[in-house]
């Protein structure tokens, strides 16, 4: 995966932020909504494509595109920053590929320690017991 291409390939949209702000939130576009088409990249390979697409269907439109928004900050600048590092960080999660577990048995020697403690924590019990006349 390659960053710089990942990056080049994104779209911006500046638009006014909901909310409170005052005067200056009608005037000033500072939300940044950032758009990814995973079908038309060629920053990534057909496997990354495929894995993404399963990772991320709920997040991915009905034609693939990925959409991030950020307005937290009063600063288009800023916004565009944060929705590039969450952007980065869910390619980078959607692209872990989990280990296969290794399916293993649970050995003897453990079961035989597991049936003797419980037989153990028996005896104990049956100790308690007021003796019968």
């Amino acid at each position: 995966m390659d960053v710089q291409k990942i990056i080049a390939e994104l779209q911006f949209k500046a638009v006014r932020s909901s909310g409170a702000g005052g005067q200056n939130v009608n005037k000033v576009s500072s939300k940044v909504i950032l758009t990814f088409d995973l079908n038309q990249s060629q920053a990534l390979t057909e496997r990354e494509k495929t894995l993404l697409e399963s990772k991320l269907q709920s997040r991915l439109t009905a034609e693939n595109i990925l959409m991030l928004q950020c307005d937290e900050d009063r600063s288009q600048l800023k916004n565009k920053s944060i929705v590039i590092k969450r952007f980065l960080k869910i390619i980078e999660q959607g692209l872990i590929i989990p280990k296969i577990r290794k399916v293993t048995r649970i050995p003897k020697s453990a079961i035989r320690k597991r049936i003797k403690d419980k037989k153990n924590t028996s005896e104990i019990k049956k100790t308690r017991k007021t003796p019968e006349h």
